[in-house]
Formats: C-alpha cells, sequence, structure tokens
C-alpha cells in the first residue's frame, strides 16, 4: 500500500513539474518571436497579451506583428532567397536582411499576399488597420505633420541610446506606440532603410497595383502615407495591428 501512495505522489510530482515547465514556456515566449512548432499551441491572442495600449478611440499593438501562421493555422512560408520573393504571387514573410535575430524586436515583413489572405494574418480579435484608421490614429496625435513624433521609440543609434539613427527628429514617444525603424524589402528582394524608415501596410487599395502604407522617418516627425511608384504587392512591409 505504501509502495502505491509513493508511486501515486512521484507521478504526481512528476506531471506538476511538467505543468510548470509549460506555463513558464508559455510566459517566456509571450510577446517575442517563437518557433513554428511553438505558435502551433500557443495562441497569438497570449503571444501579444500586454502588448498593446489605448490611443484615443482605438486600441494598438505596441510590437511589430510576427505570426508564421495564418488565423486559421495553415502556415506561411519565410522566404529568404530575393529571386524567389521577387516572383511571388502568394503570401509570404521574411527577416529583415534575413537575419532572424531581428526578428524579435522588429517582427516580420509581409508581402500583400500574406496581408490580404482570405484565412487572415492578425490574430483573433485584430486586423490589420485600413489608411483611414491611421488616419484617426494621426489626428488624435496632433495630426500628420507632428503624430510621427508622438508615435517614434526614442533615442539613436550613434548615441546607443535606441534603434533609430540620428537624428530622429523630435521623437517622444508620447503615445507609447513605439514605431520602430524596421525598413522594408523592395519587390526585387532587396532590402532598404533599416534604422531610417518605418514601413507598415494599410488594407487600403489605392490602386489594382497599389496598396497605400504608412511610414516614419528618422529626419522629420511626420506620418505619411502614400503608394510607391511601382507594383508593391510583392515587397515586404511591417505590420501593426489594431483592435477590432
Amino acid at each position: 500500500m505504501k509502495q502505491t501512495i509513493k508511486t501515486g505522489l512521484a507521478a504526481l510530482v512528476l506531471f506538476l513539474a511538467i505543468s510548470c515547465k509549460k506555463e513558464n514556456n508559455s510566459i517566456q515566449t509571450s510577446g517575442i518571436e517563437i518557433n513554428n512548432s511553438e505558435q502551433s499551441v500557443i495562441p497569438d491572442t497570449l503571444i501579444y497579451a500586454g502588448k498593446a495600449i489605448g490611443i484615443g478611440t482605438q486600441v494598438w499593438m505596441t510590437k511589430n506583428l510576427a505570426v508564421s501562421h495564418y488565423k486559421n493555422g495553415d502556415p506561411i512560408p519565410q522566404v529568404k532567397d530575393a529571386t524567389a520573393w521577387a516572383a511571388l504571387t502568394t503570401g509570404a514573410w521574411c527577416y529583415n536582411n534575413s537575419d532572424p535575430a531581428t526578428g524579435a524586436v522588429y517582427g516580420k515583413l509581409y508581402n500583400w499576399y500574406a496581408v490580404n489572405d482570405p484565412r487572415g494574418l492578425a490574430p483573433a480579435g485584430w486586423h490589420v488597420p485600413s489608411d483611414a484608421e491611421w488616419t484617426t490614429l494621426a489626428t488624435f496625435l496632433g495630426g500628420e505633420a507632428v503624430a510621427g513624433s508622438r508615435m517614434k521609440s526614442t533615442g539613436t543609434i550613434e548615441a546607443g541610446t535606441g534603434l533609430w539613427y540620428a537624428p530622429n527628429t523630435d521623437a517622444t514617444n508620447s503615445s507609447g506606440f513605439t514605431g520602430l525603424p524596421g525598413g522594408f524589402r523592395y519587390y526585387t528582394g532587396s532590402f532598404y532603410y533599416f534604422g531610417h524608415n518605418g514601413y507598415w501596410w494599410t488594407s487600403t487599395v489605392y490602386h489594382t497595383r497599389f496598396i497605400l502604407i504608412r511610414s516614419l522617418n528618422y529626419n522629420n516627425g511626420n506620418i505619411t502615407n502614400w503608394a510607391d511608384g511601382f507594383d508593391n504587392k510583392p515587397a515586404g512591409y511591417s505590420v501593426r495591428c489594431v483592435k477590432d
């Protein structure tokens, strides 16, 4: 009888140890990039828990999106090769300069095909904002001529105090948005402006070939909306989600 009790207690201790380990792993990976096997079991709503802030009437994520699966669980392929990226007509993601070290800080860059996929890129309860929703944000922060200052993270690379190249004009991050200069991937597959500018997809189609994007710049306090003078659907930009 004593042996049976000891065996039962040992099994219980082992079960609790495994449960605690799983819980700790979930906490450690919350809000940062995790690998595909982890992401298949940890809901995106948990990954981004606590990584949001209310600004005016909206709630925005304070981190760029870093998911590797669509909302329905289907995987989004990572594409490193420039030639392969340029030829895509389906959803894909990459790290800036194909360097995984950038992922935990800057998130992933996605092409339009991933953003627009009917399976859904944003986690449940969130969506990729329209240009009008970005305008609502900018208006609350004083207008597009100054809102960027209040959205950019502070400090400069040269001073060792931040992630933007100098001068990072007027950056205060007073909104808590914490905009980062993640650069973008050109439709040819090359990378540009890392440390200088941040670029984010909107869900607004400006033309059959052009999708409006939003950007923050290291040398002014604006937030601008524009469409590149090329078919930018194959390009890779960051994604920042807003609450449904």
